[in-house]
């Protein structure tokens, strides 16, 4: 398993090589909160009573946050410790910038 982060040729952004397991489990995520999505949708569609769209809309957040602590977590693991390892000290300003957004 190589987790290594690389610049992108096209442009400055980094990339990450994920597991076939961690990409797996990322998209499977992102594919059920982009059903739950849809179902609001259609909920608005058919006019459902507002109170059962709300709870679907939370249930849609949490698995956001949900999301989002994996990805932090996997994120924090790898790319992090590898990087102060490597003496980036950079890379805590850069958690610690994300943090903040998340914790808006």
């Amino acid at each position: 398993m190589t987790e290594e982060q690389k610049v992108c040729p096209e442009c400055t952004h980094k990339i990450k090589e994920r597991s076939d397991k961690e990409y797996r489990d990322l998209v499977n995520r992102l594919s059920r909160i982009e059903g739950q999505v849809r179902g609001i949708r259609k909920m608005v569609e058919n006019d459902a009573y507002c109170t059962d769209i709300l709870v679907q809309v939370s249930a849609v957040n949490a698995a956001l946050n949900s999301f989002s602590k994996v990805l932090l977590a996997n994120h924090i693991r790898t790319c992090v410790a590898d990087d102060i390892r490597a003496g980036k000290e950079e890379t805590i300003d850069e958690l610690v910038a994300i943090l903040q957004k998340l914790m808006k």
